[in-house]
């Protein structure tokens, strides 16, 4: 095809460029260094020997140390080029789609399609709008190696990319942008591409919000332009009513959990933060419009009620009006800020909605339906859906916060030793304290430091939501949710400040301003879930709670944690039954639960395609909204683009609208219960065969210290957060994005498959059978499908021959283990191809395996490097040399994680 030839030129043109800028920066001495290594990096991919290892070996070593960071950096720069080839190549095949009669696959029309097959009508349609939804929570998982000022670098890159493909342009035109990209290249090369000094939390926070302001604000009005039209197209009726089906959240500046630089008062600025956005990007708007809606009130007159909310007569009431509410969004964001105003100001974003709803209808009954359609519809979307928030900031903290802020409220109001209580105890204590409007936080009293923090959060949540509106923060989650206290110690805590209450006294309706979410991480807990929320289904205070929330209940799950708990096949099943069996309790008692998915960018924490993900959902997770977080390098994959971010919303959301519909239509999962009792017989047996290896194998932990990067990601300076929850060095104790980051720096990328090989070769020697009925399940079942096709892309990213390099740096050990390791992925594979029926893997994802199979050559310079560098300093060198190694180390992560699209 005419757009693979235009892939290959784009990334030619910056290969060349490139070389060019590699030549007029360093010298050609780097640029030989490069090439030459280049060469036999690719004939080690071609004939794997001993031979071609050992002269790619050689190469790496001859590179002199004051060559060494440049070379390094010329493999990492191109593979950011790469990626905005790709990046452009996706924008370009979509376009090619449009111009055709083609419906592309998860687009908004090929959805409605598959309804309206379904015999789901105008009123199922509607209904169905109005049940979903899918909210996409941007975390500050340091999980994005690259910094903002090489991001904002390769946006100027890519759009230079894409105007090149404008078939308008002469040849000097042409010339003239490879010149401008030519200088990016330069800028990009000259910028330092690892931090200095620790991100803090308000940068993550303001990193977050470059996305709204720079892409979202416009692209979610777009999209939900996108699903109307499709909707009217494909139903012929434009009367249905399309609500705002997508929003957006933020954990950045909420999320304490292990983080102590998260404190009440960088919750309070984050607010402010969003709110000062909000209002920003509205008076931004509004001088806009102010320069398009001209009409007169001589050519076509206006209402009477516009023209009385006016200070003064004029001929062009439109632009006087939003000089006027321009003025007062001014004196909005001055009062916020506590400054003196003088004049009028908005209370809270209906105010504004009502100025906007005045002008759209003066504007349709004087014959400019169309203006108002053009340039206040969109606008009127943007207010009503991020208000003066901006997006909804969670907030999450530990458990074990809670747990002794609650013992200590008890304990100076005489209410016992909340400790020494068993778990009965504490639920009826903290039920009746609930029930009843007195209060137990003693203003006068001077409680600990943790305690008091811990209520300051609710307090500055009640203050926020009297300042922004309750959407500025509306979920607080609970990490490591193993008990119904937990949840109720959080509502005991949100009463003592406010946010819960019986202002009409305790046997009417409670005011309840705080969705309690807990989030269930382990294997452990996960099994766990059904019983404590049927126990909190069956509190009557809490179902009183509940009933103030419309009978909605969320619920988090933590597939990382999970993950690495369990390893990949158990954490997959244990996720997905759990939510069965959540579903199934919340139904007895008429509760209907919101799923909060805690994925990551990385195929080990639940990463991957994520319409897939969505579509592999039990049926009826999907009936009501979905929840999912973005992190790290995902947020910058998906959103850096307007084009990029426009297909990826629909893609997401048009795969909810399917997947809900599956319930609504009459089909079931009869058939995945007949399959659910052999997967779980896999589970457990990966479950045994993966605890075996990294829990029970006393030499995995030193070979995972030892053969991968561990200790250096720590130092990349790309989170607010520490790395490990204490100083322990047990994998129990590390966070789960190093633990995946640093198996994918080594291509052992092991959380995302070990185990599956040594499970399904034991089914198949009870049953041999079995291999057919797991082909169906491939076939048929979305959530099957879905779990193959991720393993196929971690074992096809994974990468035995480099892994191998990292291996020897454990001597002995290594070689044992890594042993192992190659068995068992060899068994994955044969037993994935097997299943599949593929004869390699990713044949049903060409365009993926031919990018992994691009990038393969030019990573494994940069494995060696890090080999080579973490050897060294790993022996007794001095101070100063350990650092320079440090920083070269850090540059082969930053372009190891470019290459392969992954960090944690």
């Amino acid at each position: 095809m005419q757009t693979d030839a235009s892939l290959h030129r784009d990334i030619r043109i910056l290969g060349d460029l490139l070389g060019e800028v590699v030549v007029e920066q360093c010298g050609q001495a780097v640029f030989d260094h490069v090439e030459a290594i280049r060469r036999a990096a690719k004939a080690f991919r071609q004939e794997p020997t001993q031979d071609t290892r050992a002269a790619l070996q050689r190469l790496v070593e001859s590179v002199p140390g004051d060559m060494r960071s440049d070379t390094i950096h010329a493999f990492s720069v191109y593979f950011q080029l790469v990626n905005l080839a790709e990046q452009n190549h996706r924008l370009r095949r979509r376009r090619v789609y449009e111009k055709t009669e083609q419906v592309q696959r998860g687009t908004f029309e090929e959805a409605l399609v598959k309804l309206k097959e379904r015999d789901i009508d105008k009123h199922g349609l509607e209904q169905v709008l109005h049940e979903v939804g899918i909210e996409l929570i941007l975390t500050a998982h340091p999980t994005e190696a690259l910094r903002r000022t090489v991001l904002d670098k390769h946006t100027k890159i890519s759009a230079l990319l894409e105007a090149m493909d404008d078939p308008r342009k002469t040849s000097r035109e042409l010339e003239q942008l490879r010149e401008h990209i030519r200088t990016e290249i330069i800028a990009v090369w000259q910028t330092r591409s690892v931090r200095k000094k620790r991100i803090t939390v308000i940068d993550e926070v303001r990193n977050g919000l470059y996305f709204l302001d720079q892409i979202l604000f416009d692209v979610l009005p777009q999209v939900h332009q996108k699903l109307a039209h499709a909707v009217e197209e494909t139903y012929g009726d434009e009367n249905i009513d399309v609500p705002a089906l997508i929003r957006f959240g933020s954990w950045m500046g909420g999320d304490r959990d292990g983080n102590p630089n998260v404190t009440h008062d960088i919750t309070a600025e984050t607010l402010k933060l969003h709110f000062d956005l909000a209002l920003s990007k509205y008076e931004e708007r509004m001088h806009e419009l102010a320069r398009n809606l001209s009409p007169s009130v001589e050519r076509v007159g206006a209402d009477a009620e516009l023209m009385a909310s006016l200070a003064e007569p004029t001929d062009e009431p439109y632009r006087a009006k939003i000089d006027s509410m321009i003025e007062k969004l001014q004196n909005t964001r001055k009062r916020v800020h506590g400054q003196v105003i003088s004049g009028e100001d908005y209370a809270n974003p209906q105010a504004l909605l009502a100025d906007v709803d005045m002008m759209i209808r003066s504007l349709r009954n004087h014959r400019g339906e169309r203006l108002a359609g053009m340039y206040l519809e969109p606008f009127r979307f943007q207010v009503n859906l991020f208000g003066f928030h901006m997006l909804t900031l969670d907030v999450r903290q530990h458990s074990g916060v809670h747990e002794h802020a609650v013992a200590e409220l008890f304990d100076v109001a005489g209410l016992g030793d909340y400790h020494l209580m068993d778990e009965a105890e504490r639920v009826q204590m903290l039920s009746d304290c609930l029930a009843s409007p007195r209060p137990i936080r003693n203003p006068y009293h001077a409680y600990d430091e943790q305690t008091t923090e811990a209520l300051a959060v609710f307090d500055c949540i009640r203050d926020g939501q009297a300042q922004f509106g309750q959407a500025c923060v509306e979920d607080y989650l609970i990490s490591m949710t193993q008990g119904t206290s937990d949840l109720l110690e959080v509502l005991l805590l949100a009463k003592e400040c406010g946010l819960f209450g019986w202002p009409d006294g305790p046997t009417d309706a409670p005011q309840s301003r705080l969705n309690v979410v807990p989030l269930f991480e382990t294997i452990e807990d996960l099994q766990a879930a059904p019983a404590i929320m049927t126990e909190l289904f069956a509190n009557p205070v809490y179902r009183r709670h509940l009933a103030a929330h419309g009978n909605f209940q969320e619920i988090m799950l933590g597939y990382s944690d999970s993950n690495k708990d369990g390893g990949y096949l158990t954490s997959n099943w244990s996720l997905y039954t759990a939510q069965c069996a959540l579903l199934d309790a919340a139904k007895s008692y008429d509760v209907r639960l919101k799923f909060f998915h805690g994925r990551g960018g990385a195929l080990g924490r639940g990463g991957g395609p994520i319409e897939q993900s969505i579509l592999a959902q039990p049926t009826g997770a999907l009936l009501s909204h979905v929840k999912i977080t973005e992190q790290g390098e995902v947020i910058s994959q998906r959103y850096s683009h307007p084009g990029i971010a426009e297909r990826s919303l629909e893609s997401a959301t048009a795969a909810v609208l399917v997947g809900a519909t599956r319930s609504l239509d009459g089909q079931t999962d009869d058939a995945a219960q007949a399959w659910s009792a052999l997967l779980a017989e896999a589970s457990q047996l990966s479950f045994e065969a993966y605890r075996a290896f990294v829990f029970g194998d006393e030499s995995f932990l030193d070979y995972f210290h030892i053969a991968t990067p561990v200790d250096e990601i720590g130092k990349l300076n790309i989170g607010s957060r520490p790395s490990k929850r204490t100083q322990s060095a047990q994998i129990e104790d590390l966070r789960a994005i190093p633990w995946v980051f640093s198996w994918t720096q080594n291509r052992h990328l092991l959380p995302a498959w070990y185990g599956f090989g040594l499970a399904m070769e034991q089914l198949l020697q009870k049953d041999s059978a079995t291999l057919d009925r797991l082909q169906e399940m491939y076939r048929e079942w979305p959530f099957f499908r879905t779990l193959i096709d991720n393993l196929q892309m971690a074992l096809a990213k994974a990468d035995m021959l480099v892994a191998r390099e990292y291996a020897y740096l454990a001597g002995d050990t290594g070689e044992r283990l890594f042993a192992q390791i190659e068995q068992e992925y060899n068994r994955s594979l044969k037993l994935v191809l097997q299943i599949t029926g593929y004869a390699e893997l990713l044949d049903n994802k060409p365009v993926i395996q031919a990018s992994i199979q691009l990038r393969n050559p030019y990573v494994d310079p940069l494995s060696f490097f890090q080999v080579r560098l973490l050897r060294q300093m790993r022996e007794d060198v001095d101070e100063e040399t350990k650092q320079a190694l440090l920083a070269d180390v850090l540059l082969t992560i930053n372009g190891i994680a470019a290459g392969l699209r992954n960090t944690g």
